[in-house]
């Protein structure tokens, strides 16, 4: 039997909230992350026009501000630095613009506290119909798809998707991972799984629903394309390096954070 109380209490659980544009939904994000799953909630605000920064501020929180908008990816990078400075043992990652479902940060973390895998996704493709129910696009539905299997068929995994951005990670991926080589934009996800690939970490899923509404923030068709194509070239880096055609920065074995 698990003493879940105990296991919960030694370790520090940090969730980062990489930020843009999202005034009219932290609230709503902060206000369902369960207090007592969650140590501390780090946001960083990629350069947003609008008032996140003082929102956060409002809300208590005292947001990390990007001068110059760096990426989605960027953005991750700082928010995992962070975390580790400030000693996480767990990362969470919650989209602050209310996508993705905070309620379930215990479902999330209770497989790395348990030690049953380092890293945990939420997949929005295991319940049948329910990224359709949830008012994903039906060419977003298709390219998820597809993109997954090829992802799955290159790097020998079983994964539902690979485009969820609702992502917990323990201290250990975090200071193998080089996640600082990889790209600043969305295909910086994809970068890490295949680094997460390359050093042998377990991956779990667990089922979240699909939320697309109005204020949530979503790639648009050309970039969703844009991002399509960084994914076959990230696939085709992976498999060139393990070829030993040419040597990967971001995907060789012995390429790890510290040594970034």
């Amino acid at each position: 039997m698990w003493n879940l109380s105990a296991v919960r209490s030694k370790h520090k659980i940090i969730a980062v909230l990489p930020a843009y544009e999202a005034e009219r939904t932290l609230e709503r994000t902060l206000n369902d992350i369960p207090s007592d799953w969650v140590d501390a909630v780090i946001l960083v605000d990629d350069a947003s026009p609008d008032g996140t920064v003082a929102k956060a501020k409002q809300l208590g929180l005292t947001p990390i501000v990007h001068e110059h908008n760096t990426g989605y990816g960027g953005n991750q990078k700082t928010c995992y630095t962070e975390a580790l400075r400030q000693g996480a043992d767990v990362v969470i990652m919650i989209h602050p613009d209310h996508q993705y479902d905070p309620v379930l940060v215990p479902e999330m973390v209770l497989p790395i506290l348990r030690g049953e895998a380092e890293v945990v996704f939420g997949s929005r493709m295991l319940w049948r119909g329910g990224a359709k129910r949830g008012g994903m696009p039906w060419w977003k539905r298709i390219a998820n798809f597809w993109l997954t299997t090829l992802e799955n068929a290159v790097l020998g995994l079983h994964l539902s998707e690979y485009h969820s951005g609702f992502r917990a990670y323990s201290r250990k991926v975090l200071e193998t991972v080089p996640f600082t080589k990889n790209s600043n934009n969305f295909v910086f996800d994809t970068e890490f799984i295949i680094q997460l690939k390359v050093h042998g970490f377990r991956i779990r899923e667990i089922p979240i629903p699909t939320r697309y509404f109005k204020d949530a923030h979503t790639v648009g068709f050309f970039a969703g394309v844009h991002y399509g194509f960084g994914i076959l070239r990230a696939l085709v880096e992976y498999m060139v390096n393990n070829a030993h055609l040419r040597r990967s920065p971001k995907f060789a074995r012995d390429v790890v954070h510290q040594d970034v």
